[in-house]
């Protein structure tokens, strides 16, 4: 499986953890609180961390050659975004800043390249916490106006149709206008994918945490479709536990890489006011789309491969060869 986009490569991890101090934490120590200032980062050896956001953000669980905190050495003195504690023994490397540029004096080419993942990631982030707040303020201003207006109501009815109203992403019927127009939105370079996203045991979950924390478990694993999502691609929810992702990419192997990200990134997910035992995994299936084929064919192809996984436990991924 790919590295997730904070997950370190051998060379980064031996090079950061070589420089930096080496520190043993069991549960449920508290490493750093939201808000408080620090000038250290964290590479976890061993264990896992979860990481609090607050607000609407889902926590998230990281683990083994992940790293939090480094926008304490990128931009200086820094008030931490999460708290951050232990939920099992770990080890841990706390780098502060001579430790930073020891690593920096020793290995230039791979710092920089760690510190431009970082950003990147970091950047893709804030433009989609903007797009988010983007949304939800037109959606607004779209809701105001309609009182006024009844052009403005039928505008922001044929919305509401084509979007699913508990995640915001698009729903069947804005899927199939979008694919109405994909030759148009086609790049030449790529070729379409499709990943089908299933919750596993959703049922169970609505039925021992109850159906508001169900919601907050499918807009969690929208937020974590949106975040796989690039410009040109299309997160929807297609009803109940079923998502889809329909993506524009190179070829198999990156389609892959986006099936095995999603799958990991829900089960880093934990909810701070639901009990610890609930744990999220998901099932996604995913095929590449010939373009002679009509969308009928793509989702059987996806659904094949999606059922492979639910046949075999569930909590992975499969794609189609």
């Amino acid at each position: 499986m790919p590295n997730l986009p904070r997950q370190l490569s051998d060379a980064e991890f031996a090079l950061l953890a070589s420089t930096g101090t080496r520190r043993e934490v069991a549960p449920p120590e508290t490493l750093i609180r939201k808000g408080e200032y620090g000038r250290t980062m964290f590479v976890i050896e061993s264990g896992r961390i979860l990481l609090e956001f607050g607000g609407e953000l889902p926590d998230k669980l990281i683990g083994p050659r992940e790293f939090f905190g480094e926008l304490a050495l990128f931009v200086g003195n820094h008030a931490r975004v999460a708290s951050a504690s232990a939920t099992e023994p770990c080890v841990l490397h706390v780098l502060d800043q001579d430790a930073f540029e020891r690593a920096l004096k020793q290995a230039p080419a791979l710092i920089a390249q760690f510190m431009r993942r970082s950003f990147a990631y970091l950047v893709a982030s804030e433009q989609q916490l903007i797009a988010n707040l983007r949304r939800r303020n037109e959606d607004l201003m779209l809701t105001l106006d309609s009182l006024r207006q009844t052009q403005d109501q039928l505008s922001l009815a044929q919305r509401q149709i084509r979007t699913d109203d508990l995640t915001g992403l698009c729903n069947r019927r804005g899927l199939y206008r979008h694919l109405e127009r994909l030759g148009e939105l086609r790049d030449p370079e790529r070729q379409f994918g499709l990943l089908l996203v299933d919750l596993d045991d959703f049922k169970q979950i609505n039925d021992h945490y109850g159906h508001l924390t169900g919601d907050g478990v499918l807009r969690a694993v929208a937020q974590e479709l949106q975040a796989a999502s690039a410009a040109a691609d299309l997160p929807c929810r297609l009803g109940g536990d079923e998502f889809a992702l329909l993506v524009q990419v190179r070829d198999r192997r990156e389609l892959a890489e986006r099936a095995a990200l999603i799958s990991e990134a829900a089960r880093q997910l934990r909810f701070p006011h639901a009990p610890r035992s609930l744990k999220v995994t998901v099932s996604v299936g995913g095929s590449l789309c010939r373009d002679e084929s009509a969308w009928s064919v793509w989702y059987s192809d996806a659904d094949c491969a999606l059922y492979h996984v639910k046949g075999s436990g569930g909590d992975g991924w499969h794609v189609l060869p």
